[in-house]
């Protein structure tokens, strides 16, 4: 029987410029939940003016108010939220901001989204890069499934939104 190696190193072997794997993905971690402390804060600070921001130009005032609609109906909530979403990952953090949400419920959503979110990408992404390398028919199969799902997922909420519109 053929022994498959794993797909993620182990965590304690030198993995980037010396560093154990799982230090340089806790450092990305934080790093994450630092970028949002920042999105949030800049956003807060510019208030009203984000709308006439070159950022808040390029984006549109319509998506804009989206993104504040979402916040102002799930709060701190939207925040993990939109670690899932992926356009909305680095739009929402600055209109939360901008509208106040609560700081402390924001930094809880924001660790919350952090320790869930980048661990599976850290870990899953690496773990594709390492079955490609082995075995590239198999990964292009693991990323046409991925894909595939993502797809019928995309549909089905589309027609469920249209047939409760209709």
């Amino acid at each position: 029987m053929r022994h498959l190696p794993l797909a993620v190193p182990a965590p304690a072997d030198p993995f980037l410029l010396g560093l154990p794997y799982w230090l340089v993905g806790a450092v990305l971690i934080l790093a994450l939940f630092g970028a949002f402390q920042v999105y949030y804060w800049v956003g807060r600070a510019l208030g009203e003016k984000m709308y006439d921001s070159r950022l808040g130009l390029k984006v549109g005032r319509d998506r804009i108010e989206k993104v504040e609609r979402v916040v102002e109906k799930w709060g701190a909530f939207a925040v993990y939220g939109c670690f899932w979403v992926p356009m909305l990952r680095h739009t929402l953090p600055w209109v939360a901001g901008a509208l106040r949400v609560s700081y402390p419920w924001y930094v809880v959503a924001s660790a919350l989204g952090c320790l869930t979110w980048a661990p599976l990408w850290w870990f899953g992404l690496w773990g594709w890069l390492r079955l490609a390398v082995r075995s590239p028919i198999t990964a292009g199969a693991v990323a046409v499934v991925v894909v595939a799902g993502i797809v019928m997922l995309t549909v089905r909420r589309r027609r469920k939104r249209e047939s409760l519109t209709a």
